[in-house]
């Protein structure tokens, strides 16, 4: 690859010439504290009913600008992501933001979804296309919306809901090509999305390059790196081949020799990830979204290397 600056794009340009390069350590309080995100799953035993609510309250003080919750393939935790979302409205000082796709409901069902929200005080969704039941290929549902920009178009209908929606620096394994999801990105975007929320990556280069493209593309929107921190290194790696991501060699050989202890897989993945983040910020980032898997105390610590302090309640 061609790494003089006379040829190197405005981003690579700051990649190359920023701290990462400077040969300089970087003090954590030469970095201003960034803003963050929390995404949750809803669970479907009680213990994992208990493990989740124990990991809001854990992430509560940090103050997130909002915190997300997902829904289950086919649209299958409905009723949970619904209850959990209005939960945290009721019960917590956290501003929720619902996930809702297009799988397996008419637009009539999805609209009537998105009006609870409304009345429930709930003001932001993140719109994506979402996956469909294990094994099955994806199909528009006859009357519903066909894909995540219909969707957004729809809620902008239904009322002024603040919209994310979701970004693939590795390209979406469905699309027919780079550009094609890039298009559809800015298409999402154009129907009225506030912000992209990228799948998780573990090279930070693999960001910085796609924020490029994007800005080549005339998207000025903000393109959220989404943060999954790893203890478990076989899972991630088994997760990763589903969704597209791909894992460096590099932090294969990190997690070497852990299978046995957890303490030390967490506290390799709390340096993998605080150091992606801080690379980040030192190139101009200054929001992440962390998938926490309902387990906090990984992006807790994260957080508190990147000064981020929790709030004492008055």
């Amino acid at each position: 690859m061609d790494t003089s600056l006379d040829t190197a794009s405005p981003t690579l340009q700051r990649w190359l010439t920023g701290p990462r390069f400077s040969g300089l350590p970087m003090r954590n309080a030469d970095l201003p504290a960034p803003k963050l995100s929390f995404e949750f799953f809803p669970p479907r035993t009680e213990a994992l009913e208990q493990q989740l609510w124990a990991c809001i309250k854990r992430l509560e003080p940090l103050a997130p600008r909002f915190v997300s919750v997902t829904y289950g393939a086919g649209g299958s935790t409905q009723a949970r992501t619904h209850a959990i979302v209005s939960r945290i409205a009721r019960e917590t000082g956290l501003v929720p933001a619902a996930h809702l796709t297009c799988v397996g409901a008419t637009r009539v069902d999805v609209d009537a979804v998105a009006r609870r929200y409304w009345e429930a005080g709930i003001r932001h969704i993140v719109a994506l296309r979402g996956d469909p039941p294990p094994g099955s290929a994806y199909e528009p549902h006859p009357g519903g919306y066909p894909y995540a920009v219909d969707l957004v178009a729809g809620l902008k209908m239904v009322a002024d809901f603040e919209i994310s929606v979701a970004a693939y620096p590795e390209v979406h394994p469905a699309a027919s090509s780079p550009m094609a999801d890039l298009e559809n990105l800015k298409r999402k975007l154009d129907a009225g999305a506030t912000r992209a929320i990228t799948q998780y990556f573990f090279e930070t280069s693999t960001y910085l390059r796609f924020l490029d493209l994007c800005l080549a593309a005339g998207i000025t929107a903000p393109i959220v790196p989404g943060i999954m921190p790893v203890s478990n290194f076989a899972q991630a790696v088994k997760f990763s081949d589903m969704c597209g991501a791909s894992v460096p060699a590099w932090m294969g050989r990190l997690f070497e020799g852990t299978d046995d202890d957890p303490e030390t897989r967490r506290m390799v993945g709390m340096v993998i990830a605080a150091e992606q983040v801080r690379l980040l910020q030192a190139n101009g980032v200054d929001e992440f979204h962390f998938y926490t898997l309902n387990r906090p105390d990984l992006t807790y610590a994260i957080a508190h290397v990147l000064g981020v302090r929790a709030r004492v309640a008055a």
